[in-house]
């Protein structure tokens, strides 16, 4: 997988991003539309904080026209674009990095394609180090709001 420049906003002070919904929905169109493949994203965060909102508005700008669900009792799905292939896979349902080899893991990180991660840290040491990774977070006193850190 060719190295990608990681995406990080303008208007992001010193890496991190204070986001609205629509304002993470509209990013994550931004960067969908913005993705060339092959392209692995990490998206790390605790439950509830947006990863799976995210993935569906980069599948989105990325030109996927079915609905987006979260995979986490499937683990992997895949979905059409016109780019390529897009494979959201959800692994924290994952006992350990072992599983993985049922997933088809390798094919798909080596495969030209849009690949979402959510829980990517469960993957271990078989995470290429080449992706783009993307953390969310909680703000403290704030629900309405979340941090991002891309790159």
């Amino acid at each position: 997988m060719p190295a990608h420049r990681h995406v990080v906003p303008q208007r992001a002070g010193k890496g991190h991003l204070q986001l609205t919904e629509a304002e993470l929905r509209h990013w994550g169109e931004d960067l969908g539309r913005a993705a060339t493949p092959p392209l692995l994203i990490t998206l790390t965060g605790e439950l509830g904080v947006g990863k799976t909102t995210l993935a569906q508005s980069i599948c989105f700008g990325y030109g996927v026209k079915e609905e987006i669900t979260s995979p986490t009792y499937a683990l992997v799905h895949e979905y059409v674009a016109a780019k390529s292939p897009v494979f959201h896979i959800d692994l924290y349902r994952l006992e350990s990095a072992d599983q993985l080899t049922n997933l088809g893991w390798d094919e798909i990180v080596s495969s030209r394609a849009l690949v979402l991660v959510e829980w990517p840290e469960r993957a271990e040491s078989r995470l290429p180090d080449d992706h783009l990774p993307i953390d969310l977070d909680y703000i403290a006193d704030d629900p309405t709001r979340r941090i991002l850190l891309a790159g």
